[in-house]
């Protein structure tokens, strides 16, 4: 009994681990683990992004927690200034509902490696 409760709370903390989007914006491209746009109309979007205000509410593709110290991210973002030169496009919804993916041929990108 023990033992399976053990592997019970393990599963549990790793598979919030692993799903847990923290993100971090980074001042060089070359920090970056992904470069990303910020478009202006929904459709042109491959992520519909939702900003939570808390890293436990971060467990799902499209919702980001925006962490203070690049140590805490899981994945380092650059913004770009030209959509040609982002490897994802966002567009930032207003409700958490909204978040998630719109083209999934690019759901690769956010899959997180543990540090």
């Amino acid at each position: 009994m023990g033992y399976r409760f053990f592997l019970l709370v393990m599963f549990v903390f790793l598979s919030s681990n692993l799903f847990s989007q923290k993100v971090f914006k980074v001042k060089y491209e070359s920090q970056a683990d992904l470069k990303v746009y910020i478009v202006k109309y929904e459709s042109q979007a491959d992520l519909n992004v939702y900003f939570v205000k808390y890293e436990s509410q971060a467990k799902k593709d499209g919702l980001w927690y925006s962490v203070d110290y690049e140590s805490q991210a899981d994945l380092k973002l650059y913004f770009v200034d030209y959509e040609s030169q982002a490897d994802l496009k966002i567009f930032i919804v207003d409700y958490e509902s909204q978040a998630g993916w719109k083209n999934k041929s690019k759901q690769h990108l956010l899959k997180f490696k543990n540090k």
